[in-house]
């Protein structure tokens, strides 16, 4: 299975449990944000020309940064669910980078 096929099957599953039964979510709200960041970095892998990784390990810095300038603890909290959504995206595109770098 393909790295966009993956995110795509993720963009399915959390559009499947936004739809749900609100019961049924836990994290509700963190679902329309892996759509959003999923279809974001699957539209950014188009372009051979942007270094995927790189732009999402950036994006990640970012988000990083906010988190640590805010002394709001409800948008630090949603920053933080950003950062896990970023890191799973990042972990899935770039795993292989990272397993290359390692056996040096």
């Amino acid at each position: 299975m393909t790295i966009e096929q993956i995110l795509q099957i993720e963009i399915q599953e959390s559009q499947r449990a936004l739809d749900g039964a609100i019961e049924d979510i836990i994290y509700r709200r963190d679902h329309p944000k892996r759509i959003e960041l999923t279809n974001g970095v699957l539209e950014q892998m188009k372009n051979p020309d942007i270094s995927i990784c790189d732009m999402m390990e950036s994006k990640m810095n970012e988000t990083i940064l906010k988190i640590n300038q805010t002394h709001d603890i409800f948008e630090a909290d949603k920053l933080h669910s950003e950062l896990g959504i970023l890191d799973w995206i990042f972990f899935r595109v770039c795993g292989n980078e990272i397993k290359k770098f390692e056996r040096l």
